[in-house]
């Protein structure tokens, strides 16, 4: 399965050939790693459909070509192990935070689909302190010392608090917008204006709950852009995004609203010709800034664009 397909909990897929005869709870626990039992019971209270279609029986057999959409709880206890095998790309740290560079294609912290192999587990082999914040029950057990996110695809800065000081920082600063969060971001089209800002309101899709939608009655979403570039072949643009708040796929969602979805973005992407090779979604976290927890001096980090992003773009990128 494309894990690309399962995120946040959220798992929509046309049924493969080589799950056709399958029982549905036999192929759910298949996909998203979760044990038969958690299966069945999402199953039983409705949040499984066929084609639409609630799934009545976990013994149904799937069909290949059938859509199946399941909601599935994320990881309840998340008691993540250390494992050392976790390549970490550590850009900055102090006694406070630990400032990384995530690459795309890692998963931040444990949840239905991946569960092992996570930023978190080689962060906790390389800082064991971090199991502190979670044994004082800072943090969610799955998820400690993490500040903010970003998706699987996306690459760049994360911060990671390593002290209950940094912890709480951090997060007043992130509850307050004082986290400075930078993108760079290839979308599909030309971008006419050279500034603009996108404010809309994003919850839950209800056509297709696997996804984000600009909605009336979601919760308050403020993105704003710059143009670096513009591209001819094919038609791209190159836009310098600044998150003011951090809804999940905030970037992807109002970047697709207003006609400009993130290039291979296979979830809000329109999949037209300005698909490029390598197969990645080409959003990264290239600038990060916060107030030192301890001094409260302001210090920014800086990653530059990848080498396989850049090469794609006319003009260099700071």
């Amino acid at each position: 399965m494309n894990t690309d397909e399962f995120e946040d909990g959220l798992l929509d897929v046309v049924v493969p050939d080589g799950l056709d005869g399958v029982r549905c709870d036999r192929a759910l626990a298949m996909l998203t790693g979760r044990p038969r039992a958690l299966i069945a019971a999402v199953i039983a209270g409705g949040s499984v459909t066929l084609d639409g279609a609630a799934l009545k029986k976990a013994s149904t057999p799937l069909v290949s070509g059938q859509r199946l959409v399941a909601t599935v709880p994320d990881v309840d206890d998340g008691w993540v192990e250390p494992d050392e095998a976790v390549a970490i790309d550590v850009v900055a740290e102090s006694a406070h935070y630990v400032v990384v560079n995530k690459a795309p294609g890692q998963v931040v912290h444990p949840g239905a689909g991946q569960l092992s192999g996570t930023l978190v587990a080689g962060l906790l082999a390389r800082y064991p302190e971090l199991d502190e914040l979670r044994q004082r029950g800072l943090c969610e057990p799955s998820r400690p010392g993490i500040i903010h996110r970003l998706d699987k695809g996306t690459s760049g800065l994360i911060v990671v608090a390593r002290s209950a000081t940094g912890y709480e920082s951090l997060r007043e600063q992130l509850a307050q917008r004082e986290l400075e969060r930078i993108y760079l971001g290839l979308v599909e089209g030309h971008v006419a204006e050279s500034h603009g800002v996108v404010d809309a309101p994003i919850g839950r899709s209800v056509r297709t709950p696997t996804m984000m939608a600009v909605r009336a009655d979601g919760r308050w979403a403020r993105t704003s852009y710059e143009v670096v570039s513009r591209q001819d072949s094919p038609r791209t643009t190159l836009l310098r995004l600044k998150l003011e708040t951090g809804r999940t796929h905030q970037i992807r969602v109002h970047l697709a609203s207003i006609g400009h979805p993130v290039v291979n973005d296979n979830r809000y992407g329109h999949r037209r010709e300005s698909r490029l090779e390598p197969e990645r979604v080409f959003l990264h976290a290239t600038r990060l800034g916060f107030s030192d927890p301890e001094s409260g001096q302001w210090t920014s980090f800086d990653s530059a664009l990848p080498a396989e992003l850049s090469a794609l773009v006319e003009s260099d990128v700071a």
